[in-house]
């Protein structure tokens, strides 16, 4: 089974995100993502400042099996990118929750967030993916 932090708010396409206290949100995929793909060999980040839509394909993640798109979970600009990815990308694999965040967003509406699944409920999504 995968650990799911309660604090953090998941999507269906398996990204996490966490609210800031500067009204900010820090944007990763899943313990189960990094799981499924495997070890990651390459991050290709968003552009800082670039303006992403809910839905937008902003990062690819590439692993020994596979080259995936990561979505934005929500409208907003992305204010920073996770510089140490470049040179270790594996840390999405070591501490997909923590070290291994892939950007943030100024999101252009937080209440987004509000609508994404819990820890409980995308436990249950996995359950029933399986």
């Amino acid at each position: 089974m995968s650990e799911l932090p309660d604090n953090l708010h998941y999507t269906k396409s398996h990204e996490w995100v966490a609210v800031n206290e500067d009204g900010t949100v820090t944007v990763g995929i899943t313990d189960h993502a990094q799981d499924q793909l495997g070890d990651m060999v390459y991050i290709e980040p968003p552009e800082v400042d670039k303006e992403l839509e809910g839905g937008d394909a902003c990062t690819v993640v590439e692993s020994v099996k596979a080259a995936s798109d990561v979505y934005a979970p929500l409208a907003g600009t992305v204010v920073e990118v996770n510089e140490d990815l470049a040179d270790s990308p594996e840390l999405v694999n070591q501490d997909p929750y923590a070290a291994g965040w892939l950007f943030k967003l100024q999101p252009v509406e937080i209440s987004v967030v509000d609508e994404m699944l819990d820890a409980d409920a995308y436990q249950e999504f996995l359950e029933t993916e399986a």
